[in-house]
């Protein structure tokens, strides 16, 4: 399948392409083919959520190490050209087997007209008074062929089924990796979305409220830096773990990026939501890690979460801003702490012009 940039202008591709070499350099990102097609699509804007991910990063002057740079491309990036093959092989198989039942039921109506004339053609000597012995031993000749053929048929039908199965099977594994994070197994940002937008829909028609708490891990880049990136893997499975096991069976809990996890939670105000992220943030903070290799005990870990309540009509992104801003307000206190959109410090006026 062609890629959508092969269908844009030559000099402007060519312009993005400059501008994202450019980016690359900027923030000493190795220019491997993947990262350069996560700055590629940075560079065009596209898509949104990308973009703000990395402006984000780039503003808190946060290091494009190798899990960011896995972590980008994983998310919004990498599970397409998987689709993609994985709906060509599925495409693929549907057409033998379709090609297959064709062929099942050319045989099956060839089959049906050869016993039909057969039988037609017995009663036919019927009626010219031939021996009935060789007339009843021809007729069961003919049901003997005419099941014998039908038991093939069916054997046939049945393995195809068996094919129709495994391809089922096949598209809802694909499916289920599609929506999943492979670092935490939690659902990931396509999940999200899909879920807030459902969610979104049911709290106006019903005039529920819908909460969300997005965390951040205190720290993380230390726990990379000084304990590799396999320790702070083993820290985000852990805390994704945590914030997993605490909500509810109708919420979602997910990530949003890097070390970013989020829950959204259906039916719950803002009191409930903090109550539930207050939870959540002792049990992370009560956790003990240890070292796999060596069996060091590191350092304790703790999140910074920031809650806020949708407001009708508003899009994800804009709910988000607000928890975003209260989880930064939460650093800025001195991390390990739940701050509410109710408790967010008034931005500062713009001057005019």
């Amino acid at each position: 399948m062609a890629d959508a940039f092969d269908e844009l202008d030559f000099e402007y591709v060519s312009g993005v392409a400059e501008k994202a070499m450019g980016a690359i350099a900027a923030q000493r990102v190795p220019p491997t083919p993947h990262n350069f097609h996560v700055w590629f699509k940075y560079a065009l804007g596209n898509p949104v959520a990308l973009k703000r991910t990395i402006d984000i990063l780039i503003a808190q002057k946060r290091k494009f190490d190798a899990s960011t740079n896995r972590d980008l491309y994983t998310t919004y990036v990498g599970s397409r050209g998987t689709d993609e093959a994985v709906a060509h092989q599925v495409s693929q198989q549907l057409h033998t087997v379709l090609a297959s039942a064709k062929q099942f039921l050319s045989t099956a109506i060839t089959d049906n007209r050869t016993h039909m004339q057969a039988i037609s053609e017995v009663a036919d000597r019927t009626e010219a008074g031939a021996d009935p012995r060789v007339l009843v031993e021809t007729l069961m000749n003919e049901l003997a062929k005419a099941t014998k053929r039908s038991t093939k048929l069916e054997a046939e039908f049945v393995e195809k089924s068996r094919e129709l199965d495994i391809i089922r099977q096949s598209l809802s594994q694909s499916e289920e990796r599609a929506r999943t994070d492979t670092l935490t197994g939690l659902p990931n940002r396509r999940a999200l979305e899909e879920f807030f937008r459902a969610a979104q829909e049911d709290s106006m028609e019903r005039g529920q409220p819908l909460s969300v708490l997005l965390i951040d891990i205190d720290h993380f880049k230390k726990f990379n830096d000084n304990f590799g990136h396999g320790v702070g893997d083993q820290v985000l499975r852990l805390v994704a773990k945590v914030l997993r096991d605490r909500v509810r069976e109708n919420d979602l809990a997910a990530r949003y990026g890097g070390e970013e996890l989020i829950a959204i939670l259906p039916g719950a105000d803002i009191a409930v939501c903090s109550a539930t992220a207050e939870r959540i943030r002792r049990a992370i903070a009560d956790c003990k890690i240890t070292r796999r290799s060596t069996g060091q005990e590191l350092p304790g870990i703790t999140v910074s979460i920031g809650v806020g309540q949708f407001q009708p009509g508003e899009s994800m992104e804009d709910l988000i801003d607000r928890c975003d801003r209260a989880l930064y307000q939460g650093k800025k206190r001195g991390r390990n702490c739940v701050v509410t959109e109710q408790e967010l410090e008034p931005e500062p006026e713009r001057a005019a012009g």
